[in-house]
């Protein structure tokens, strides 16, 4: 879009004319300037909550973040948004990203040296992401001590994006009875439940709760996607929400996103999240 600005000058360089358009009674017509001349940026918000319980930032150990440079710019822009504390949560996924502890320790430990290096003023600390795979399985057979699970012992599990668990209700029940809760990471994201909003209802009431990516929010992964994470979060069944940063990309659309007028519904209808009760 563009506007003609009338505009009184003393034009002593003739290369001026090159840019003004007719001169009427001593004024030049400035024609087809740009409205983003006009246009302040907008800063991004800054988040209302200080907690992220979902990140690929650990350098190297799966499908986030390849290199500690790439960990640092991520977690910059976490700072930009507010966040001040950072729980990363590396896949364990059969096959592909089997973390343990083993896995995860000295990447992280080189993360948190190189963070403090660079004067990041948040708080790091790990937990992971499970896949419910044969691994998984195995894992809660032998009585569940292998997992890594966030504050006050929440765990995050997630579905394969192909298909849920065919024993999904019996994989969380067993999960509370070892002593864990359950978080279900994403649930907006697999596309086989999009027909099917009961069954949200139905895991979030058996004791269920859900992380809703802010990326959904954006409409980052689709329109599906987004109008799902706001139909969870007009039903109060969005528990936690999370950045799931894996690169660079990520962190453009949220900065975009936070620049914008959606961010402040997003701020009105989410401020039951238990985000900073894990602090």
């Amino acid at each position: 879009m563009s506007i003609p600005i009338i505009l009184a000058i003393f034009v002593g360089d003739k290369r001026l004319c090159n840019i003004l358009g007719p001169r009427k009674d001593n004024l030049y017509i400035f024609n087809d300037i740009p409205m983003f001349w006009f246009t302040k940026k907008k800063s991004p918000a800054r988040l209302f909550y200080h907690t992220d319980l979902h990140s690929h930032i650990i350098p190297g150990i799966d499908d986030g973040s390849q290199d500690v440079a790439t960990s640092i710019d991520l977690l910059r822009h976490m700072q930009s948004w507010g966040i001040t504390h950072a729980i990363a949560t590396p896949h364990v996924t059969a096959g592909t990203f089997e973390n343990s502890l083993d896995t995860i320790d000295a990447p992280y430990r080189l993360l948190c040296d190189e963070a403090r290096r660079h004067d990041i003023d948040i708080e790091i600390s790990y937990s992971a992401e499970y896949r419910m795979d044969e691994n998984f399985r195995k894992m809660l057979d032998s009585g569940g001590t292998e997992f890594i699970p966030l504050p006050h012992n929440y765990l995050l599990v997630e579905n394969s994006f192909m298909q849920p668990p065919i024993d999904l209700d019996n994989l969380l029940f067993t999960l509370q009875l070892k002593g864990y809760k359950p978080i279900l990471a994403h649930p907006e994201r697999y596309s086989y439940y999009f027909h099917n909003k009961d069954i949200y209802k139905h895991l979030h009431s058996n004791g269920g709760m859900f992380q809703v990516n802010l990326l959904s929010f954006t409409g980052h992964y689709g329109k599906p996607q987004k109008e799902l994470a706001w139909w969870l979060a007009r039903n109060g069944m969005v528990d936690f929400v999370g950045t799931d940063l894996h690169h660079a990309e990520h962190t453009r659309v949220i900065g975009e996103w936070l620049a914008g007028k959606e961010y402040q519904r997003f701020e009105k209808e989410l401020q039951n999240i238990k985000n900073d009760t894990l602090i």
